[in-house]
This record gives structure tokens, sequence and C-alpha cells, in this order.
């Protein structure tokens, strides 16, 4: 999962753009971020884009925010479970985003340095694996 500037979010509306307009979401907000300079968005992403998502009826979760961790946990635990990311990228951001603080993330955390640990606990990778595709399953699972 990577974490994209506000001068990058124009040319993510604009490159997104079409296939919203092709599903019916061509909305008034996502307009204003796609006609954004990246000098403009820099500045005011953080203001135009919580009011183009809840048009969306999407959430608006800060970088960094208590409420986004469990959002973008299950979205990150969601792609390991779909192939599209490896289960050491979940442990690293859950290392990384503090885990060891929040609860949900805590044993994700402890799993990435047994990544790091593996020739000296006995483990394999794809024992570690396992263990963190189970803990994404019960993740994406949650309502």
């Amino acid at each position: 999962m990577r974490v994209i500037t506000g001068g990058e979010v124009p040319r993510a509306t604009w490159s997104m753009r079409p296939d919203a307009l092709v599903a019916g979401l061509d909305t008034p907000g996502l307009r204003i971020l796609a006609a954004c300079t990246r000098a403009e968005a820099a500045c005011d992403v953080l203001d135009l884009l919580p009011p183009a998502l809840g048009e969306l009826g999407l959430v608006f979760y800060p970088f960094g925010s208590p409420e986004g961790v469990e959002p973008a946990a299950r979205a990150l635990a969601r792609r390991v479970l779909a192939g599209g990311s490896a289960p050491w990228n979940l442990t690293f951001w859950s290392h990384k985003r503090g885990g060891s603080e929040v609860p949900l993330l805590q044993r994700l955390a402890e799993l990435d340095e047994q990544y790091t640990l593996l020739e000296c606990s006995g483990r394999t990778v794809d024992e570690v694996d396992a263990e963190v595709t189970a803990m994404a399953r019960r993740l994406a699972a949650r309502p």
C-alpha cells in the first residue's frame, strides 16, 4: 500500500476519471480534483478530498489517523489474500504504523520481526506467511 502526496491526487483523479465516468461516478468534487494543478492540490487536497469522497459515499481518513488504521489494515489484508501483495507487506506496514501500540496490529508487527529472525527462530518463511495469511483472513472478515 502506497501513500500518495497531495500533488499526486489530481493525476490519480484524472487517470481514474474515465473509469469513474463509465461507472457513473462523475461528481463535482472529482471534476475539481482532476482540474487542480499539482501546486494547487498540494495546498488544497485536504480540503477538496473529503467532500469529493463524500459525494461517492466514501470516508476520508487523514494519514496516520487512528480511525483510518483498521480500514487500511483490512484493505491491505484483502490485497494479500487476493495475491496482489506478499504477506510480509502486511506485517511491515503494521510494524511501521505503530503496531505495538495498536492492539489490532500487535501480532502482525511481531510477525514482521519473525521474518527478520528466521535463522534464529528455526521458522521458515512459509510458516510465517501461513500465520500472516490466517491473520489477514480474520482481519478481512471484520465488519
